[in-house]
């Protein structure tokens, strides 16, 4: 499905801004408003820090775009919506990987007590060190 197809399937007029951060996400990985933003900027003739907010907020609300927030890290957006996966985040350098519903379907985890909730979605978040901040680790345990 085109992007155009994709804003209209989901009730949003199709404009260059939203067609921009559609193709800028589809990309690729966890991003913050400010690369997402340089990265519209290079396909636009301008667009201003906010128009790319209130996209990614119409994207989020319609399901077309996800937002995270790892604590103490600013928002990422990613495109990867609809599967309830999960993240692994580096400690050290701040990272993040998606990882796959450990077992079962979604939600995939089963909350001891829903208080009455219908639960359709668990997000959950695993902290840890890359291969990359473990090597330093092991390096200034050497030194």
């Amino acid at each position: 499905m085109t992007g155009e197809q994709l804003l209209r399937s989901r009730g949003l007029r199709v404009t260059r801004p939203r067609l921009a951060v559609l193709t800028v996400l589809a990309e690729g990985g966890h991003m913050e408003v400010d690369e997402i933003t340089r990265r519209v900027r290079n396909r636009l003739d301008s667009v201003s820090t906010q128009a790319v907010y209130d996209v990614l907020a119409a994207l989020c609300r319609v399901g077309l775009a996800r937002r995270v927030e790892p604590a103490g890290s600013p928002a990422l957006y990613e495109a990867r919506v609809g599967d309830n996966h999960h993240h692994v985040v580096c400690r050290g350098c701040g990272s993040i990987a998606d990882v796959d519903c450990a077992v079962g379907q979604a939600p995939c985890l089963d909350p001891s007590d829903t208080h009455g909730f219908l639960v359709d979605e668990a997000e959950v978040t695993f902290w840890g060190l890359c291969p990359a901040c473990q090597r330093t680790v092991d390096d200034d345990d050497g030194a």
